[in-house]
């Protein structure tokens, strides 16, 4: 059995993998990518606001969008369900 101070004592990140490990947090930013992503699907309807001659470019728009928003949605509900795995 090990003792719980020697699993604080070890590293996630392996340093020879990856030297920023020793000198500084290394890992990700969950909650700010889908912030982001939400917001870059908001912004790509925003293009809809326009003067447009054609259809085309609204048709591209939303396609577009919606297949953000449901990249994001499937994300969302694949991390919900990944422990029960």
């Amino acid at each position: 059995m090990s003792s719980s101070s020697e699993l604080a004592k070890r590293r996630a990140v392996d340093p020879h993998e990856e030297p920023s490990a020793e000198w500084g947090w290394h890992g990700g930013f969950p909650k700010g990518i889908k912030i982001a992503g939400w917001l870059s699907t908001l912004g790509v309807f925003s293009l809809l606001i326009g003067n447009h001659q054609g259809r085309t470019e609204d048709l591209w728009v939303v396609l577009t969008g919606i297949t953000m928003a449901a990249l994001l949605v499937w994300d969302q509900v694949r991390s919900r369900t990944s422990w029960r795995r």
